[in-house]
C-alpha cells in the first residue's frame, strides 16, 4: 500500500497528550482496525476502506481530524528531544508548546520546528524550517518552496511569537513568489513582526546520531522511554493500555518521532518498576541493535523491510559497525528531500519491459560527509543488484570513518567512535536499573559525582534491593 492510498491523523509536532491518544485509538478500533502506523513527519497513518471520515470524528472527544487527502501537512518538531538530548540554552519544552498551540490552521506547505543542536529530528526537510539560533525566542528561516530549485535563508531571524503569522502569510502567497528577496519584500510590506538583525549564519553542527530506544536517565528523578517496532505496525490495543498507564502515572506527552518510534518523557522514578513490568508483561522489547533502528523506510513496504533485513543480517554476518550511520530506502528515483546519511534508491523499470518480471536495480547515494544536515547528495553507485549492495555498503561504511579523520582498522576505528561518545555506568544484572556517577542516587543520599567504588559496601539497588555486587559496569552512549 502507498502512503497516497492511507489516511493520516495530523498531531501537530509530533506531540500528543495520553487522553487524546486514547481516544485516537478507540476511534481507530471502531473502524475496525488493529494497528497504526507512525509516518516521517510525526503523524499516525492507517487505511480506512471507506469514506467514514466524519462518522469517525463524531466519536473523538478531542475534535481530531482525519486527513483522508494529501494536500494538508503536519508540523514536524524537535520538542521530542527537548530536555533528553544536548539543546540550545534557551529553548525548553514549553517554547514548542507554545508555538504549536498558536497554529490555528492545517498548513498545506511542509514547516518543521527544530533546534540545530539535536541529530534525531530532521532540520531541512521543510518547505519552511525554522532552526533555533543563539538569540533567545529567535530562529532562523530556511526556506525552498514547493517550486524552488534551491533552498534560502529569509534575511532576518523570526520572533517566537511571529512563527505562526509568517508560515500562514506565506501560504497565502508562496505560488507566486520566485526568490526570497520578494518574498522578504511582501511579508515587510504586509505584515507588523518583531524580526531580528541576522548577525551571522546558522553553523549546524555535525552531530553524531542517537540511540533511541530503552529506559534512560533523564536528571535525577526521572526517565524517558524509547519505543521502536521493527515493521511499524503498533498495536492499538498495545497503546491503549500504555496511554492508561501514563495517565495513572502523571505522564503528561507522548512524542513521535520521524523514525517511527515513539518517546515518552518525565517518567517519575518511582514509577519505573511498574512500567518495567507492564512492557514485560506485554513482551516489549527494548533492546534493538542501532545496526537496525537507525533505517528510514516507506510505510507499510514489505518489499523494503524485507530488502531492509537483509541488508542488516549482511552487516551482522560480517560484523560491521554503522554506528552513527543512518540510511534510507527509496522507491522514488531522483527524490530530493531525505534524511539518512545513505540513500538506496530503486529504480523504476524502463516501460518497454513493463510487461515482464525483470529483477530491480538500485542507486546509492549520500549525503556530503554523510551529514544530512549539508544538504548536498553524492552519487555512489548507480543501477546495481541487490546482492551488490552489502558489499558497497560495508564500503561506504568504511568511508565514513576514515573522513572522521581515522586510518586504523575497522575493528579499531569502530572502537574509537564508540569509545568518544560513551561512558561507564553500572547497571543491576537484575533489573537493569543504571547507577551512573555523573548523577549519583539522590534516594540513597549519594551525591553527584561519586564513583561506584566509593559507595558504601551495603548500597543496594533503589528498584529491586539488590545488592552493590551484583552491579556490572556497562558503557552507556550519548546522544
Amino acid at each position: 500500500m502507498k502512503n497516497d492510498d492511507l489516511h493520516r491523523i495530523l498531531l501537530k509536532g509530533g506531540v500528543t497528550s495520553p487522553g487524546e491518544l486514547k481516544d485516537v485509538i478507540i476511534m481507530l478500533e471502531s473502524a475496525g482496525l488493529t494497528e497504526v502506523y507512525f509516518g516521517s513527519r510525526q503523524d499516525l497513518l492507517f487505511p480506512l476502506q471507506d469514506a467514514k471520515e466524519e462518522q469517525l470524528e463524531s466519536i473523538s472527544k478531542f475534535n481530531t481530524d482525519i486527513i483522508g487527502e494529501r494536500s494538508y501537512q503536519n508540523i514536524v518538531s524537535s520538542y521530542v528531544c527537548a530536555d533528553i538530548f544536548e539543546m540550545t540554552h534557551w529553548l525548553k519544552g514549553s517554547t514548542y508548546l507554545y508555538i504549536l498551540e498558536r497554529f490555528d490552521y492545517l498548513p498545506k506547505l511542509k514547516i518543521n520546528i527544530t533546534d540545530s543542536k539535536q541529530r534525531l529530528v530532521p532540520i531541512f526537510s521543510g518547505n519552511l524550517n525554522f532552526i533555533a539560533s543563539e538569540n533567545e525566542d529567535y530562529w532562523y528561516l530556511n526556506v525552498k518552496l514547493p517550486h524552488w530549485q534551491t533552498a534560502a535563508y529569509y534575511p532576518v531571524l523570526i520572533y517566537s511569537w511571529d512563527i505562526t503569522s509568517i508560515s500562514k502569510a506565506i501560504e497565502a502567497v508562496y505560488e507566486d513568489i520566485s526568490d526570497v528577496d520578494e518574498l522578504f519584500f511582501i511579508l515587510n510590506k504586509n505584515l507588523d513582526t518583531n524580526n531580528k538583525s541576522m548577525e551571522k549564519e546558522l553553523e549546524v553542527p555535525y552531530l553524531t546520531f542517537p540511540y533511541y530506544e530503552g529506559m534512560n536517565r533523564m536528571g535525577i528523578d526521572q526517565y524517558w522511554l524509547g519505543l521502536y517496532w521493527r515493521n511499524n505496525r503498533y498495536d492499538l490495543s498495545f497503546l491503549k493500555e500504555f496511554c492508561g498507564f501514563c495517565l495513572d502515572n502523571g505522564v503528561g506527552k507522548i512524542c513521535i518521532t520521524p523514525w517511527k518510534s515513539f518517546i515518552v518523557k518525565g517518567i517519575k522514578a518511582q514509577s519505573r518498576p511498574d512500567l518495567e513490568k507492564f512492557l514485560g508483561q506485554w513482551g516489549i522489547n527494548i533492546r534493538h541493535s542501532q545496526l537496525e533502528m537507525n533505517w528510514h523506510l516507506p510505510v507499510d513496504d514489505i518489499e523494503a523491510l524485507e530488502l531492509k533485513k537483509f541488508l542488516v543480517l549482511s552487516f551482522d554476518q560480517n560484523d560491521i559497525s554503522t554506528y552513527g550511520l543512518t540510511f534510507g530506502l527509496s522507491n522514488e528515483a531522483g527524490k530530493r528531500t531525505h534524511f539518512s546519511s545513505v540513500i538506496i534508491e530503486k529504480n523504476t523499470p524502463p516501460t518497454i519491459v513493463k510487461n515482464f518480471t525483470i529483477r530491480p536495480t538500485y542507486n546509492v547515494l549520500h549525503f556530503k560527509n554523510f551529514d544530512p544536515n549539508t544538504q548536498v547528495y553524492e552519487a555512489y553507485a548507480h543501477d546495481v543488484d541487490k546482492i551488490e549492495l552489502p558489499g558497497l555498503l560495508m564500503e561506504l561504511s568504511k568511508n565514513y570513518f576514515k573522513q572522521l579523520g581515522h586510518v586504523e582498522s575497522k575493528k579499531e576505528i569502530a572502537n574509537k567512535a564508540i569509545d568518544r561518545l560513551t561512558r561507564e555506568v553500572y547497571q543491576c544484572s537484575s533489573c537493569y536499573t543504571v547507577y551512573d556517577e555523573v548523577y549519583g542516587d539522590a534516594q540513597a543520599e549519594i551525591a553527584a559525582g561519586t564513583l561506584f567504588n566509593d559507595i558504601p559496601e551495603n548500597y543496594t539497588c533503589p528498584v529491586c534491593d539488590s545488592v552493590k555486587a551484583n552491579f556490572e559496569k556497562k558503557l552507556l552512549q550519548l546522544s
